[in-house]
Protein backbone atom coordinates (compact mmCIF):
# COMPACT_ATOMS: atom_id res chain seq x y z
CA UNK A 1 0.00 0.00 0.00
CA UNK A 2 1.34 3.29 -1.18
CA UNK A 3 2.16 5.75 2.22
CA UNK A 4 -0.45 8.62 0.75
CA UNK A 5 1.11 11.27 2.97
CA UNK A 6 4.71 10.87 0.88
CA UNK A 7 4.84 11.76 -3.02
CA UNK A 8 7.53 10.00 -4.64
CA UNK A 9 9.46 10.80 -8.33
CA UNK A 10 7.83 7.60 -9.26
CA UNK A 11 4.32 8.93 -9.32
CA UNK A 12 2.36 9.51 -12.57
CA UNK A 13 0.64 12.94 -13.11
CA UNK A 14 1.23 13.95 -9.49
CA UNK A 15 -1.10 16.65 -8.72
CA UNK A 16 1.17 19.39 -6.39
CA UNK A 17 -0.10 22.44 -4.40
CA UNK A 18 1.61 25.43 -3.75
CA UNK A 19 0.03 28.49 -1.20
CA UNK A 20 1.35 31.63 -1.17
CA UNK A 21 0.20 33.71 1.70
CA UNK A 22 1.24 37.28 0.22
CA UNK A 23 1.40 40.58 2.02
CA UNK A 24 -1.87 41.63 -0.22
CA UNK A 25 -3.41 38.59 -1.46
CA UNK A 26 -3.43 34.66 -0.50
CA UNK A 27 -3.10 32.29 -3.45
CA UNK A 28 -3.22 28.74 -4.21
CA UNK A 29 -2.24 26.87 -7.49
CA UNK A 30 -2.35 23.16 -8.15
CA UNK A 31 -0.97 22.04 -11.18
CA UNK A 32 0.16 18.29 -12.40
CA UNK A 33 3.29 16.94 -12.58
CA UNK A 34 3.39 14.90 -15.99
CA UNK A 35 7.05 13.41 -17.26
CA UNK A 36 8.96 16.29 -14.94
CA UNK A 37 6.14 19.19 -16.66
CA UNK A 38 3.97 21.45 -14.45
CA UNK A 39 0.43 22.18 -15.94
CA UNK A 40 -2.15 24.43 -14.14
CA UNK A 41 -5.38 22.50 -13.20
CA UNK A 42 -6.53 24.79 -10.83
CA UNK A 43 -5.91 28.68 -9.32
CA UNK A 44 -7.91 30.37 -7.14
CA UNK A 45 -7.08 33.98 -5.22
CA UNK A 46 -8.34 35.89 -2.11
CA UNK A 47 -7.38 39.92 -1.45
CA UNK A 48 -6.55 39.45 2.32
CA UNK A 49 -4.68 42.33 2.53
CA UNK A 50 -2.92 40.77 5.73
CA UNK A 51 -0.16 43.53 5.78
CA UNK A 52 -3.43 45.96 6.19
CA UNK A 53 -3.95 44.72 9.37
CA UNK A 54 -1.00 45.52 11.04
CA UNK A 55 -1.06 47.55 13.82
CA UNK A 56 1.13 50.63 14.76
CA UNK A 57 2.99 48.41 17.16
CA UNK A 58 3.23 45.62 14.66
CA UNK A 59 0.69 42.95 15.23
CA UNK A 60 -1.79 41.49 13.28
CA UNK A 61 -5.13 42.58 13.99
CA UNK A 62 -7.61 39.71 15.05
CA UNK A 63 -9.87 40.86 11.83
CA UNK A 64 -6.98 40.36 9.64
CA UNK A 65 -6.07 36.95 11.32
CA UNK A 66 -9.66 35.96 10.55
CA UNK A 67 -9.52 37.05 6.85
CA UNK A 68 -7.00 35.01 6.52
CA UNK A 69 -8.10 31.77 7.98
CA UNK A 70 -11.35 32.18 6.73
CA UNK A 71 -9.51 32.07 3.28
CA UNK A 72 -6.80 29.18 4.47
CA UNK A 73 -10.32 27.18 5.34
CA UNK A 74 -11.72 27.34 2.03
CA UNK A 75 -8.19 26.52 0.17
CA UNK A 76 -8.03 23.53 2.48
CA UNK A 77 -10.98 21.84 0.87
CA UNK A 78 -9.15 21.98 -2.66
CA UNK A 79 -5.66 19.72 -0.94
CA UNK A 80 -7.33 17.89 1.33
CA UNK A 81 -7.30 14.69 -0.77
CA UNK A 82 -3.50 15.28 -1.42
CA UNK A 83 -0.52 13.86 -0.04
CA UNK A 84 1.06 16.24 2.98
CA UNK A 85 4.58 16.57 0.81
CA UNK A 86 2.42 17.63 -2.26
CA UNK A 87 1.41 20.97 -0.22
CA UNK A 88 3.74 23.76 -0.08
CA UNK A 89 3.00 26.83 1.82
CA UNK A 90 4.90 29.45 2.19
CA UNK A 91 4.24 33.29 3.82
CA UNK A 92 6.14 36.31 2.98
CA UNK A 93 6.48 39.46 4.08
CA UNK A 94 3.30 40.45 6.82
CA UNK A 95 4.15 37.33 8.63
CA UNK A 96 7.98 37.95 8.77
CA UNK A 97 7.05 41.44 10.22
CA UNK A 98 4.36 41.07 12.56
CA UNK A 99 5.22 40.10 16.38
CA UNK A 100 2.33 37.59 16.64
CA UNK A 101 2.61 35.93 13.38
CA UNK A 102 3.35 32.60 15.45
CA UNK A 103 -0.40 32.07 16.81
CA UNK A 104 -1.92 32.84 13.03
CA UNK A 105 0.94 30.33 11.54
CA UNK A 106 -0.54 27.28 14.54
CA UNK A 107 -3.83 28.09 13.28
CA UNK A 108 -3.17 27.98 10.09
CA UNK A 109 -1.07 24.63 9.67
CA UNK A 110 -4.16 23.44 11.66
CA UNK A 111 -6.26 23.96 9.03
CA UNK A 112 -4.21 22.71 6.02
CA UNK A 113 -2.82 19.89 7.64
CA UNK A 114 0.74 20.94 6.37
CA UNK A 115 3.61 23.47 7.49
CA UNK A 116 3.67 26.84 7.11
CA UNK A 117 7.07 27.85 5.72
CA UNK A 118 7.55 31.95 6.22
CA UNK A 119 10.44 32.77 3.91
CA UNK A 120 13.20 35.38 3.28
CA UNK A 121 13.07 37.93 1.38
CA UNK A 122 15.44 37.23 -0.55
CA UNK A 123 14.60 33.44 -0.77
CA UNK A 124 11.17 34.97 -1.48
CA UNK A 125 13.46 37.20 -4.67
CA UNK A 126 14.81 33.41 -6.04
CA UNK A 127 11.44 31.57 -5.86
CA UNK A 128 9.52 34.33 -7.83
CA UNK A 129 12.63 34.41 -10.52
CA UNK A 130 12.37 30.68 -11.14
CA UNK A 131 8.60 31.06 -11.45
CA UNK A 132 9.22 34.00 -13.86
CA UNK A 133 12.14 32.28 -15.69
CA UNK A 134 9.74 29.00 -16.53
CA UNK A 135 7.02 31.14 -18.06
CA UNK A 136 9.57 32.68 -20.38
CA UNK A 137 11.72 31.86 -23.61
CA UNK A 138 15.21 30.69 -22.42
CA UNK A 139 17.34 32.67 -25.12
CA UNK A 140 16.82 36.16 -23.63
CA UNK A 141 19.95 37.00 -21.71
CA UNK A 142 20.38 38.42 -18.59
CA UNK A 143 16.90 39.69 -17.40
CA UNK A 144 15.51 42.02 -14.41
CA UNK A 145 12.66 40.53 -12.66
CA UNK A 146 10.99 42.88 -10.81
CA UNK A 147 7.39 41.71 -8.31
CA UNK A 148 5.71 44.56 -6.15
CA UNK A 149 4.36 42.93 -3.41
CA UNK A 150 1.91 43.72 -0.67
CA UNK A 151 4.60 44.54 1.98
CA UNK A 152 7.89 44.06 0.06
CA UNK A 153 9.26 44.32 -3.27
CA UNK A 154 11.90 42.06 -4.68
CA UNK A 155 14.49 42.48 -7.79
CA UNK A 156 16.44 39.72 -9.55
CA UNK A 157 18.75 39.44 -11.79
CA UNK A 158 19.50 36.38 -13.64
CA UNK A 159 19.60 34.31 -16.70
CA UNK A 160 17.63 31.25 -17.41
CA UNK A 161 16.94 29.88 -14.30
CA UNK A 162 19.75 30.86 -12.38
CA UNK A 163 19.14 33.91 -10.58
CA UNK A 164 22.62 35.64 -9.87
CA UNK A 165 21.50 39.15 -8.05
CA UNK A 166 18.57 39.04 -5.43
CA UNK A 167 16.95 41.35 -3.06
CA UNK A 168 13.65 41.95 -1.24
CA UNK A 169 13.15 45.95 -0.20
CA UNK A 170 10.68 47.04 2.51
CA UNK A 171 8.03 48.59 -0.10
CA UNK A 172 4.73 47.06 -1.10
CA UNK A 173 1.65 48.61 -2.79
CA UNK A 174 -0.47 47.62 0.98
CA UNK A 175 2.32 49.18 3.40
CA UNK A 176 2.69 52.35 0.96
CA UNK A 177 -1.29 52.82 1.09
CA UNK A 178 -1.35 52.60 4.78
CA UNK A 179 1.64 55.28 5.18
CA UNK A 180 1.08 57.80 2.09
CA UNK A 181 -2.88 57.40 1.55
CA UNK A 182 -4.44 56.43 4.80
CA UNK A 183 -7.46 58.73 4.27
CA UNK A 184 -7.65 57.15 1.07
CA UNK A 185 -7.66 60.15 -0.98
CA UNK A 186 -5.15 60.53 -3.98
CA UNK A 187 -3.17 63.38 -4.41
CA UNK A 188 0.19 64.42 -6.56
CA UNK A 189 1.75 65.42 -2.87
CA UNK A 190 0.61 61.90 -0.92
CA UNK A 191 2.38 59.97 -4.53
CA UNK A 192 5.48 62.01 -5.02
CA UNK A 193 5.84 61.33 -1.06
CA UNK A 194 5.47 57.42 -2.02
CA UNK A 195 7.79 57.73 -4.75
CA UNK A 196 10.29 59.43 -2.95
CA UNK A 197 10.62 57.25 -0.39
CA UNK A 198 10.88 54.28 -2.69
CA UNK A 199 13.93 55.98 -4.32
CA UNK A 200 15.36 55.90 -1.22
CA UNK A 201 14.98 52.47 -0.43
CA UNK A 202 16.45 51.67 -4.08
CA UNK A 203 19.50 53.92 -3.20
CA UNK A 204 20.73 50.70 -1.56
CA UNK A 205 20.86 48.46 -4.86
CA UNK A 206 20.94 51.10 -7.90
CA UNK A 207 24.48 51.19 -9.11
CA UNK A 208 25.38 47.65 -8.29
CA UNK A 209 22.54 46.64 -10.32
CA UNK A 210 22.95 48.97 -12.98
CA UNK A 211 27.03 47.99 -13.33
CA UNK A 212 25.73 44.60 -13.72
CA UNK A 213 23.31 45.00 -16.04
CA UNK A 214 20.48 43.61 -18.06
CA UNK A 215 18.86 42.98 -21.59
CA UNK A 216 15.32 42.95 -20.73
CA UNK A 217 13.33 44.02 -18.03
CA UNK A 218 10.01 41.83 -16.52
CA UNK A 219 7.24 42.44 -13.99
CA UNK A 220 5.05 40.00 -12.10
CA UNK A 221 2.50 39.62 -9.77
CA UNK A 222 -0.94 41.65 -8.99
CA UNK A 223 0.57 45.43 -9.18
CA UNK A 224 2.58 44.99 -12.26
CA UNK A 225 -0.26 43.31 -13.80
CA UNK A 226 -3.07 46.14 -13.24
CA UNK A 227 -0.51 48.44 -14.32
CA UNK A 228 0.28 46.90 -17.22
CA UNK A 229 -3.12 46.13 -18.23
CA UNK A 230 -4.04 49.76 -17.11
CA UNK A 231 -1.40 50.94 -19.79
CA UNK A 232 -3.00 48.78 -22.53
CA UNK A 233 -6.97 49.76 -22.05
CA UNK A 234 -6.22 53.61 -22.00
CA UNK A 235 -4.67 53.04 -25.08
CA UNK A 236 -1.23 53.98 -23.65
CA UNK A 237 0.80 51.13 -25.20
CA UNK A 238 0.36 47.89 -26.85
CA UNK A 239 1.30 45.23 -24.57
CA UNK A 240 3.89 46.33 -21.93
CA UNK A 241 4.99 49.05 -19.63
CA UNK A 242 6.86 51.65 -21.21
CA UNK A 243 8.12 54.56 -19.58
CA UNK A 244 5.83 57.48 -21.55
CA UNK A 245 2.99 54.94 -20.61
CA UNK A 246 3.85 55.22 -17.25
CA UNK A 247 4.08 58.44 -16.74
CA UNK A 248 0.79 58.90 -18.57
CA UNK A 249 -0.94 56.67 -16.82
CA UNK A 250 0.38 58.39 -13.65
CA UNK A 251 -1.30 61.70 -15.02
CA UNK A 252 -4.85 59.79 -15.32
CA UNK A 253 -4.82 58.07 -11.75
CA UNK A 254 -3.85 61.76 -9.97
CA UNK A 255 -6.97 62.87 -11.98
CA UNK A 256 -9.20 61.29 -9.12
CA UNK A 257 -9.72 62.67 -5.81
CA UNK A 258 -10.12 59.14 -4.26
CA UNK A 259 -9.08 55.70 -4.99
CA UNK A 260 -13.16 54.77 -5.37
CA UNK A 261 -13.74 56.91 -8.09
CA UNK A 262 -11.15 55.72 -10.37
CA UNK A 263 -12.73 54.71 -13.59
CA UNK A 264 -10.43 52.30 -15.96
CA UNK A 265 -11.67 49.96 -17.81
CA UNK A 266 -10.81 46.10 -16.70
CA UNK A 267 -9.25 47.41 -13.18
CA UNK A 268 -10.71 44.85 -10.62
CA UNK A 269 -12.46 46.75 -7.68
CA UNK A 270 -10.16 45.45 -5.10
CA UNK A 271 -6.91 46.70 -6.58
CA UNK A 272 -8.26 49.71 -7.08
CA UNK A 273 -6.96 51.34 -3.00
CA UNK A 274 -3.49 50.04 -3.90
CA UNK A 275 -2.92 50.98 -7.20
CA UNK A 276 -1.67 54.89 -6.55
CA UNK A 277 1.08 52.86 -4.14
CA UNK A 278 1.96 50.20 -5.99
CA UNK A 279 2.30 52.88 -9.00
CA UNK A 280 4.48 55.09 -7.10
CA UNK A 281 7.11 51.82 -6.26
CA UNK A 282 6.88 50.51 -10.26
CA UNK A 283 7.71 54.24 -11.14
CA UNK A 284 10.44 55.06 -8.95
CA UNK A 285 11.77 52.11 -10.23
CA UNK A 286 11.43 53.27 -13.17
CA UNK A 287 13.60 56.09 -12.70
CA UNK A 288 16.35 54.74 -10.34
CA UNK A 289 17.23 52.21 -13.02
CA UNK A 290 16.70 53.67 -15.96
CA UNK A 291 13.72 51.19 -17.47
CA UNK A 292 12.57 51.98 -20.65
CA UNK A 293 10.16 49.36 -21.03
CA UNK A 294 9.05 46.48 -18.99
CA UNK A 295 7.41 42.80 -20.19
CA UNK A 296 4.65 40.77 -17.78
CA UNK A 297 4.97 37.09 -16.68
CA UNK A 298 2.29 35.02 -15.44
CA UNK A 299 4.52 33.29 -13.66
CA UNK A 300 5.33 34.30 -9.69
CA UNK A 301 5.99 33.25 -6.18
CA UNK A 302 3.55 30.82 -6.28
CA UNK A 303 4.45 28.90 -9.41
CA UNK A 304 8.42 29.42 -8.47
CA UNK A 305 7.44 27.53 -5.43
CA UNK A 306 5.63 24.76 -7.45
CA UNK A 307 8.84 24.25 -9.46
CA UNK A 308 10.97 24.33 -6.64
CA UNK A 309 9.00 20.91 -5.37
CA UNK A 310 9.59 19.63 -8.41
CA UNK A 311 13.36 19.86 -8.74
CA UNK A 312 13.19 18.32 -4.96
CA UNK A 313 11.36 15.19 -6.37
CA UNK A 314 14.15 15.14 -9.26
CA UNK A 315 16.96 15.15 -7.16
CA UNK A 316 17.77 18.82 -7.77
CA UNK A 317 17.42 20.36 -4.90
CA UNK A 318 18.98 23.77 -4.45
CA UNK A 319 19.14 23.54 -0.79
CA UNK A 320 22.20 20.38 -1.81
CA UNK A 321 23.98 23.09 -3.71
CA UNK A 322 23.65 26.10 -1.00
CA UNK A 323 25.51 23.68 1.87
CA UNK A 324 28.31 22.67 -0.18
CA UNK A 325 28.73 26.53 -1.11
CA UNK A 326 28.47 27.14 2.73
CA UNK A 327 30.96 24.42 3.18
CA UNK A 328 33.79 25.74 0.74
CA UNK A 329 33.30 29.45 2.45
CA UNK A 330 33.75 28.60 5.58
CA UNK A 331 36.65 25.79 4.38
CA UNK A 332 35.15 22.82 6.34
CA UNK A 333 36.48 19.74 6.28
CA UNK A 334 35.02 17.85 3.48
CA UNK A 335 36.85 14.32 4.55
CA UNK A 336 35.49 14.80 8.54
CA UNK A 337 32.22 15.72 7.86
CA UNK A 338 31.83 13.00 5.04
CA UNK A 339 32.61 10.40 7.99
CA UNK A 340 30.37 12.00 10.27
CA UNK A 341 27.88 12.21 8.04
CA UNK A 342 27.80 8.73 6.88
CA UNK A 343 27.69 7.39 10.67
CA UNK A 344 24.84 9.53 11.41
CA UNK A 345 22.84 8.82 8.79
CA UNK A 346 23.68 4.81 9.05
CA UNK A 347 21.96 5.63 12.89
CA UNK A 348 19.20 7.20 11.14
CA UNK A 349 18.53 4.00 9.12
CA UNK A 350 18.59 1.81 11.85
CA UNK A 351 16.47 3.67 13.83
CA UNK A 352 14.19 5.49 11.60
CA UNK A 353 10.97 3.44 12.75
CA UNK A 354 11.40 3.16 16.56
CA UNK A 355 11.49 7.19 16.23
CA UNK A 356 9.51 7.77 13.17
CA UNK A 357 11.61 9.70 11.26
CA UNK A 358 11.18 10.87 7.91
CA UNK A 359 13.01 11.32 4.54
CA UNK A 360 12.93 15.39 5.16
CA UNK A 361 14.75 14.65 8.77
CA UNK A 362 17.50 12.27 6.63
CA UNK A 363 17.99 15.53 4.47
CA UNK A 364 18.18 18.03 7.73
CA UNK A 365 20.42 15.64 10.07
CA UNK A 366 22.94 15.44 6.71
CA UNK A 367 23.24 19.03 6.19
CA UNK A 368 23.73 19.43 9.84
CA UNK A 369 26.82 16.80 9.74
CA UNK A 370 28.06 18.24 6.46
CA UNK A 371 28.18 22.46 8.50
CA UNK A 372 28.33 21.28 12.08
CA UNK A 373 32.13 22.84 11.91
CA UNK A 374 31.51 25.87 10.24
CA UNK A 375 32.21 28.14 13.02
CA UNK A 376 35.98 26.69 12.96
CA UNK A 377 36.33 29.38 10.60
CA UNK A 378 35.51 31.85 13.47
CA UNK A 379 37.13 30.19 16.95
CA UNK A 380 37.72 27.00 18.22
CA UNK A 381 36.30 27.68 21.44
CA UNK A 382 32.19 27.66 21.03
CA UNK A 383 32.77 27.24 17.85
CA UNK A 384 29.21 24.91 17.75
CA UNK A 385 27.53 27.93 18.42
CA UNK A 386 29.44 30.16 15.92
CA UNK A 387 28.43 27.68 13.45
CA UNK A 388 24.74 27.85 14.70
CA UNK A 389 24.76 31.73 14.54
CA UNK A 390 25.97 31.64 10.70
CA UNK A 391 23.61 29.28 9.76
CA UNK A 392 20.88 31.14 11.47
CA UNK A 393 21.96 34.47 10.17
CA UNK A 394 22.70 33.64 6.60
CA UNK A 395 21.09 33.62 3.17
CA UNK A 396 20.60 30.11 2.45
CA UNK A 397 18.86 29.76 -1.00
CA UNK A 398 16.19 27.26 -0.91
CA UNK A 399 16.26 27.14 3.04
CA UNK A 400 12.68 28.79 5.23
CA UNK A 401 13.14 30.68 8.21
CA UNK A 402 11.79 27.84 10.34
CA UNK A 403 14.44 24.92 8.17
CA UNK A 404 17.15 27.22 9.51
CA UNK A 405 16.03 27.95 12.97
CA UNK A 406 16.25 23.87 12.68
CA UNK A 407 19.19 23.51 11.13
CA UNK A 408 20.74 25.21 13.15
CA UNK A 409 19.71 23.68 16.46
CA UNK A 410 20.88 20.35 15.51
CA UNK A 411 24.48 22.25 14.82
CA UNK A 412 24.18 24.38 18.22
CA UNK A 413 23.42 20.87 20.27
CA UNK A 414 26.10 18.82 18.65
CA UNK A 415 28.78 18.89 21.55
CA UNK A 416 29.20 19.71 24.97
CA UNK A 417 25.87 20.40 26.94
CA UNK A 418 23.01 19.00 25.22
CA UNK A 419 20.94 22.56 24.81
CA UNK A 420 17.04 21.36 25.28
CA UNK A 421 16.25 24.97 26.12
CA UNK A 422 16.90 25.22 22.41
CA UNK A 423 14.92 22.47 21.29
CA UNK A 424 11.87 23.67 23.78
CA UNK A 425 11.87 26.95 21.40
CA UNK A 426 10.90 24.93 18.35
CA UNK A 427 7.34 24.06 17.32
CA UNK A 428 6.04 21.34 20.32
CA UNK A 429 5.30 18.89 16.96
CA UNK A 430 8.87 19.34 15.92
CA UNK A 431 10.52 19.12 19.50
CA UNK A 432 10.95 15.15 20.22
CA UNK A 433 11.81 14.67 16.26
CA UNK A 434 14.70 16.91 16.16
CA UNK A 435 15.98 16.22 20.06
CA UNK A 436 16.20 12.56 18.19
CA UNK A 437 18.11 13.85 15.48
CA UNK A 438 20.79 15.89 17.60
CA UNK A 439 21.49 12.66 19.41
CA UNK A 440 22.29 10.84 16.34
CA UNK A 441 24.75 13.48 15.21
CA UNK A 442 26.19 14.17 18.37
CA UNK A 443 27.06 10.45 18.73
CA UNK A 444 28.32 10.47 15.19
CA UNK A 445 30.72 13.80 16.35
CA UNK A 446 31.96 11.60 19.24
CA UNK A 447 32.12 8.12 16.81
CA UNK A 448 34.86 10.35 15.19
CA UNK A 449 36.29 12.84 17.36
CA UNK A 450 39.73 10.74 16.51
CA UNK A 451 39.56 11.97 12.91
CA UNK A 452 40.92 9.32 12.01
CA UNK A 453 40.63 7.59 8.62
CA UNK A 454 40.07 4.13 9.27
CA UNK A 455 36.60 2.76 9.12
CA UNK A 456 34.79 2.41 12.29
CA UNK A 457 33.81 -1.44 12.86
CA UNK A 458 29.77 -2.46 11.94
CA UNK A 459 28.52 -0.43 14.77
CA UNK A 460 24.56 -0.97 15.27
CA UNK A 461 22.05 0.98 16.88
CA UNK A 462 18.92 -0.23 18.68
CA UNK A 463 16.29 2.49 20.14
CA UNK A 464 13.59 1.41 22.45
CA UNK A 465 11.28 4.43 23.83
CA UNK A 466 13.66 6.60 24.87
CA UNK A 467 16.39 3.99 25.36
CA UNK A 468 19.31 3.90 22.67
CA UNK A 469 21.65 1.22 22.57
CA UNK A 470 24.46 0.83 20.47
CA UNK A 471 27.03 -1.85 20.03
CA UNK A 472 29.93 -2.79 19.41
CA UNK A 473 32.00 -5.74 17.85
CA UNK A 474 33.30 -7.78 20.94
CA UNK A 475 36.53 -5.97 22.39
CA UNK A 476 36.48 -3.10 20.15
CA UNK A 477 35.73 -0.39 23.39
CA UNK A 478 38.63 -2.35 25.89
CA UNK A 479 40.88 -0.93 22.74
CA UNK A 480 39.32 2.19 22.06
CA UNK A 481 39.39 3.35 25.56
CA UNK A 482 38.75 7.10 24.16
CA UNK A 483 35.79 6.43 22.58
CA UNK A 484 34.49 4.36 25.87
CA UNK A 485 35.11 7.41 28.29
CA UNK A 486 33.48 10.05 25.44
CA UNK A 487 30.59 7.57 25.40
CA UNK A 488 30.43 7.43 29.26
CA UNK A 489 30.28 11.21 29.30
CA UNK A 490 27.81 11.50 26.11
CA UNK A 491 25.25 9.46 28.14
CA UNK A 492 25.40 11.67 31.21
CA UNK A 493 24.99 14.62 28.62
CA UNK A 494 21.88 12.78 27.14
CA UNK A 495 20.16 12.68 30.72
CA UNK A 496 18.72 16.29 28.94
CA UNK A 497 17.90 15.30 26.15
CA UNK A 498 15.16 12.49 28.06
CA UNK A 499 17.79 9.69 26.18
CA UNK A 500 19.09 7.13 28.20
CA UNK A 501 22.30 5.73 26.38
CA UNK A 502 23.68 2.48 26.72
CA UNK A 503 26.51 1.08 24.96
CA UNK A 504 28.58 -2.33 25.04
Amino acid sequence: MTDKSVVTENNEEQLLAAIDLGSNSFHIVVAQLDQGELRTVDVLSDKVQLAAGIDKNRYLTDEAKQRGLDCLSRFAQRVKDLPRDAVRVVGTNALREAKNSKAFIEEAESILGTPLEIIAGREEARLIYLGVAHTLADDQGARLVIDIGGGSTEFIIGERFEPRIMESLHMGCVSYTKRFFSDDCISAKNFYRAKTAALQELQAITNYYKENGWHSAVGSSGTIKAVRNACVSCGFSKDRITREALQQLTEKVLSFKHYEEIDIEGLKPERKKVLPAGLAVLCAAFEALEIEEMTFSEGALREGVLYDMAGRLRHEDVRDRTINAIMQRYHVDQEQADRVEQTALLAWAQVKEGWQLSRKHYDMLSWAARTHEIGLTIAHSQFHKHSAYLLSHSDLPGFTTREQQLLAALVRGHRRKFPKDEFKALPKRLQESYRHLCVLLRLAVVLHRSRSKDRLPAVTFHVDGKKLMIEFPEGWLEHHPLTHADLEQEADYLTSADTKLRFR
